[in-house]
C-alpha cells in the first residue's frame, strides 16, 4: 500500500469503540451541544503528559461537576463552587490555576452565551486559525490578569499558549478539530470554519510518527511543524486533511505498526 492507502487505512480502523483511552472519549458522554463543547474545552486544556493521568484527572473533574459541565460552569460563581476544586491539581496546574479557568469560563459564557460565539466573532474578521487562536489565547490571558490582579502563573501561560510564539498549541488545535470536523469521533459543531483550515494537533507522538512517515523534516514539534504535516495531508485530502489525526496519534501511543 502507498502513504495514503495506509492513510485511510488506519483512519477508517478507528471508531467509537476504540476511543479510549483518549480525552475524546468524554465528549462522546453527551448529546446536549453546550455540554459537548464545555468538557471539550475543559478536555483539551488537561490534555498533556501520561494519558492515564489524563483520564483520571478528567473523571474527578467530571465527579465534581455531577456529569454537568455546563450546569456547573454557568452556575459557578453564583453558587461559589471553589470549594468543589480544593485539592485538584494536574501536572502544570495548581489548584488555583484550575478555580480561576472556571471563573474565567463563567465570564465567557455569561458574555458570550458560547466559547463558539467568542471563536467565530474573531475568525469572521481574519479567517485565520493561527490569529484566532492567538486572539483566544490572548482573550484568556487577559481576563486571568483582570481576575488575578497578579503575575499570570506558569500554569496558565502553559495552559493558553500563542502560535505567535512558535508553540504547536495542540490543545487548542485538538479542540477545534472535536468541534469543527464530523464523523463518527468528532463532532462537527462549529461549521462556521471549514475543515481545510484546520492544523493538526501535534505533540510528541504525531511527531515521531509524521518523521517516520516524512510528512515533516522539522525537529521541534512546533506551530510550523504543525503547518507543514497539514500541508503535506493535504496531499491525501484537500478538503479534511486532519481527519488522520486521530489515527496517527493512537499508531503512535499504542505502538501499532504502520
Amino acid at each position: 500500500m502507498n502513504l495514503k492507502q495506509k492513510l485511510d487505512y488506519h483512519y477508517k480502523a478507528f471508531d467509537k469503540s476504540q476511543i479510549s483511552p483518549d480525552p475524546l472519549q468524554f465528549l462522546h458522554l453527551f448529546n446536549r451541544e453546550k455540554d459537548i463543547e464545555a468538557i471539550g474545552f475543559i478536555s483539551s486544556l488537561f490534555a498533556y503528559g501520561n494519558v492515564k493521568q489524563i483520564v483520571n484527572t478528567l473523571n474527578r473533574i467530571l465527579a465534581i461537576t455531577n456529569y454537568q459541565p455546563f450546569e456547573f460552569i454557568i452556575n459557578f460563581k453564583k453558587k461559589d463552587y471553589t470549594y468543589k476544586l480544593k485539592g485538584l491539581k494536574h501536572r502544570f496546574y495548581n489548584e488555583d490555576d484550575i478555580i480561576l479557568l472556571f471563573y474565567m469560563l463563567n465570564e465567557v459564557y455569561d458574555k458570550f452565551d458560547s466559547l463558539k460565539h467568542l471563536f467565530i466573532m474573531n475568525y469572521k474578521i481574519n479567517s485565520d486559525i493561527k490569529k484566532s487562536i492567538s486572539l483566544l489565547s490572548d482573550y484568556f490571558i487577559s481576563l486571568a490578569k483582570k481576575m488575578r490582579s497578579r503575575n499570570i502563573s506558569l500554569g496558565l501561560k502553559f495552559m493558553f499558549p500563542s502560535p505567535e510564539f512558535g508553540s504547536a498549541c495542540k490543545r487548542m488545535n485538538l479542540f477545534l478539530r472535536w468541534m469543527v470536523r464530523k464523523d463518527e469521533l468528532d463532532f462537527g459543531l462549529w461549521n462556521e470554519i471549514p475543515t481545510n483550515k484546520l492544523i493538526i494537533p501535534v505533540d510528541t507522538h504525531v511527531a515521531k510518527v509524521c518523521k517516520s512517515l516524512s510528512l515533516t523534516k522539522r525537529k521541534n514539534a512546533d506551530w510550523k511543524m504543525a503547518e507543514e504535516i497539514t500541508n503535506n495531508l493535504k496531499r491525501f485530502d484537500k478538503d479534511d486533511p486532519v481527519k488522520y489525526d486521530f489515527a496517527i496519534c493512537h499508531i503512535g501511543m499504542r505502538k501499532i505498526k504502520f
